[in-house]
């Protein structure tokens, strides 16, 4: 039995990384063809080929950790079924390979795409796609997030504080940031325009070329507005870079312990984390996904093919995998509309389609 079980890991891991290969290569064409359009653009000239393709290798990361669940399945479906095809499913199972080990041996490789998913996604991801923001800000001179920046909210004591950063500086601050301090009523006290920001290792920003400005609003005379310059003013704050990171970072691209910082941010400073809080749910059983995609793969062993029918059931099950992923982004979206629980909406797709692949497999099981 170790035999067979080594023979099918063997047979799934060679289908799987061939077909994540293909994936990938494709992948990063497309995103090379998309990045050669900044080439020469910077206003120092300085972004160049060498640096597109650097932006593109560390995207191969990110890639991978989209990639992994569905070549997962596809790799897997295509082992299971070409071993149904040739008769050799069949005489591993007259060899002592019931339902209940088979099940078990593909579940035992599905957890090790589990923890491989999980650590591309969790640790090595988000470190490369900050160093891709970084290199690419670093030589094109900043980096913009989005239309009017980055937007955080704040809250100490009685004050409440709104932030905005327009870009990512070069070497990893900020530019252009904007601090609307406001008063236990809601009304705007001051304001804080600086040209640039760091941040300090005691978390506090260090603001640079600032302009400050004091709204005064007396009980019994007209309210007016002070102005001070300064070259250099520490602004206290729990706000920190791994926070601003999260605003400028896509949800999903963000790592599980980030996302729940984020949340509990949000959540303080009365802002909705409705979103964030469905993406951290869904960074939680999206590697549980792999799971999923082995268990789903299994019923096409206990196919009858004929000659030339393979290719049409590995295209079904594709078709399957596929319609897995479309329905957890539905449900994404309609958890963040509907303010439906974040974890019920994270792991419902999950549990239907591994309901259905049980019941499947169950199935033919039984009838055979």
């Amino acid at each position: 039995m170790k035999t067979i079980r080594k023979l099918v890991h063997r047979e799934i891991i060679a289908a799987v990384a061939f077909v994540t290969l293909g994936f990938l290569a494709l992948l990063l064409f497309f995103d090379l063809v998309d990045e050669l359009r900044w080439v020469g653009r910077s206003p120092t000239g300085e972004y160049t080929i060498s640096h597109a393709l650097l932006y593109v290798a560390l995207g191969i990361p990110s890639h991978l950790y989209e990639l992994l669940p569905i070549t997962v399945l596809i790799g897997t479906i295509f082992v299971m079924a070409r071993l149904a095809q040739s008769s050799e499913f069949t005489i591993m199972r007259t060899s002592g390979l019931g339902p209940v080990r088979a099940l078990r041996t593909l579940l035992a490789l599905g957890a090790v795409f589990v923890l491989l998913t999980f650590a591309i996604g969790d640790y090595i991801a988000p470190l490369s796609d900050r160093a891709a923001q970084l290199v690419k800000a670093r030589h094109l001179g900043r980096l913009t997030t989005g239309a009017t920046g980055a937007w955080l909210k704040e809250r100490q004591g009685d004050q409440s504080f709104a932030v905005n950063a327009r870009a990512i500086a070069p070497d990893g601050g900020m530019m252009g940031v904007r601090i609307f301090e406001f008063d236990n009523q809601g009304r705007l006290t001051g304001q804080i325009h600086a040209e640039t920001a760091r941040f300090e290792p005691d978390g506090a920003w260090s603001l640079n070329r600032v302009l400050r400005s004091r709204f005064l609003h007396p009980e019994n005379g007209d309210a007016h507005v002070e102005h001070l310059q300064s070259d250099l003013l520490r602004w206290p704050t729990q706000i920190s870079a791994d926070m601003v990171a999260a605003a400028v970072l896509k949800p999903d691209r963000m790592a599980t312990l980030d996302l729940f910082q984020y949340t509990r941010h949000l959540k303080a400073n009365g802002q909705s984390a409705q979103r964030y809080e469905i993406e951290f749910w869904r960074k939680v059983f999206y590697p549980l996904s792999c799971l999923v995609m082995v268990v789903l793969a299994l019923p096409f062993a206990y196919l009858h093919f004929r000659s030339g029918s393979l290719a049409g059931y590995v295209f079904g099950g594709v078709m399957a995998g596929i319609s897995f992923f479309l329905l957890n982004n539905l449900f994404g979206f309609a958890g963040n509309l509907q303010n439906w629980s974040p974890w019920l909406t994270a792991a419902a797709p999950g549990i239907i389609y591994s309901l259905a692949s049980l019941a499947a497999f169950t199935w033919l099981v039984l009838r055979r």
